[in-house]
């Protein structure tokens, strides 16, 4: 059932900030720095203010040989004596971020919190990567050479047949989600694709291909919490945190009752909506971990966006779109365009929707009040969904 999580007063967000996404220069110190960085600047707040600091990040260690990164950024960042912590849920390590850092301040533990998520990833080779990233499987499965994309490729192929669902329907998310990624200067991918192109590409888990999947990214994101009561120090607008909640699933995905049915995002969905007294119909725009895109389907459904085996038909009816759609979905281009530097993915998704709420997310920006992100970590092993909504 899920919990109920009450604060002492609302949890504000005043400052967001996000790198450039792709193949960066340097190391995750640099890339850590400059979002956090970005992001008291943005909040107008002093280092010295910052009560607690966590870095979300999934495997700096073995893409990097870089441990104790929370300490060394508050030193980079000059933001000593602050709490620092490492945050790491694999693939969802932003999302869990974004929880850790609402408990920080709802719990009355810190006034000033700052978030900062990143992954340094490019300088690894494709086979390296996916082996660091399919160590989040059960050992079993990954013995026997079972890693993320094969799991996407068999549930999309039983989604498809289940539902008879064309398999145009996944191609039209890759689309969508790059058209949306043209207006976002920090995206990895900033160029539209063709239809043709997306069921063209070379095969990687039939029946996905390669525009099915997100890339191999670098880059960092942050946000800045404080209560409510702060937050008005420092300014009129803002954005507050209105539902946060986490869940697991099996860690073994072929145990799973029902493969097309994600119980972390259905659980962690209804303790979100819970906490924040909204439901689906209430949301304005989202952002969802479109790490394949058979995700953005299976996420529409367990979140209630739509009924189990009708996200395609919405996708084809245009319901997602951003212009013209009535829930516009990945308005930052997604994963797929976007990119997924691992730790910072929730982050970046926690930044697209403040800024839709805040007025600033300049040619992308939609008509929104409440958002909503939902951030996947492995096979649907671990998620955290977290709604905001503009200050009232």
């Amino acid at each position: 059932m899920p919990r109920t999580q009450q604060a002492s007063e609302r949890v504000a967000i005043v400052g967001a900030s996000m790198t450039q996404f792709g193949q960066r220069e340097g190391w995750i110190m640099d890339l850590l720095a400059e979002a956090g960085l970005e992001c008291l600047e943005d909040a107008g707040v002093d280092a010295e203010n910052v009560e607690h600091l966590y870095v979300s990040n999934m495997a700096s260690g073995e893409f990097e040989g870089m441990t104790g990164v929370p300490n060394a950024l508050a030193h980079d960042l000059d933001a000593m004596p602050a709490y620092t912590q490492r945050v790491d849920q694999t693939s969802s390590s932003g999302g869990a971020g974004i929880y850790a850092a609402w408990q920080s301040i709802a719990s009355g533990a810190s006034d000033m919190t700052l978030l900062v998520g990143g992954e340094k990833m490019s300088h690894r080779s494709t086979p390296e990567t996916t082996d660091i990233i399919a160590s989040v499987t059960h050992p079993v499965e990954y013995k026997t050479g079972v890693t993320l994309p094969s799991f996407a490729g068999l549930t999309a192929r039983h989604y498809l047949e289940r539902f008879d669902a064309p398999r145009e329907s996944l191609g039209k998310v890759a689309v969508k989600n790059h058209k949306n990624g043209v207006d976002n200067p920090n995206a990895q991918f900033q160029k539209e694709v063709d239809l043709e192109t997306v069921l063209e590409s070379p095969i990687v888990a039939d029946p996905l291909r390669l525009y099915d999947f997100c890339p191999i990214t670098d880059g960092s994101a942050a946000l800045l919490f404080c209560p409510e009561s702060v937050a008005e120090e420092y300014t009129d607008e803002y954005v507050v945190v209105a539902g946060v909640d986490g869940a697991t699933d099996t860690h073994v995905v072929h145990e799973r009752e029902d493969p097309t049915i994600m119980g972390g995002v259905v659980e962690s969905g209804k303790g979100a909506y819970k906490m924040s007294g909204y439901g689906p119909d209430d949301i304005d725009v989202a952002e969802l971990h479109d790490m394949f895109t058979i995700l953005e389907f299976l996420q529409m459904e367990g979140l209630g966006f739509a009924d189990q085996g009708e996200a395609w038909k919405l996708v084809e009816e245009g319901y997602t779109k951003r212009d013209t759609g009535e829930l516009p979905v990945n308005t930052s281009g997604g994963l797929k365009s976007k990119g997924h530097p691992l730790g910072a993915s929730g982050i970046a998704q926690g930044v697209e929707i403040y800024e839709q709420l805040m007025g600033e997310a300049g040619p992308r920006q939609v008509d929104a009040d409440i958002g909503l992100a939902c951030n996947v970590g492995g096979f649907g092993n671990c998620v955290i969904t977290t709604i905001m909504e503009t200050a009232q």
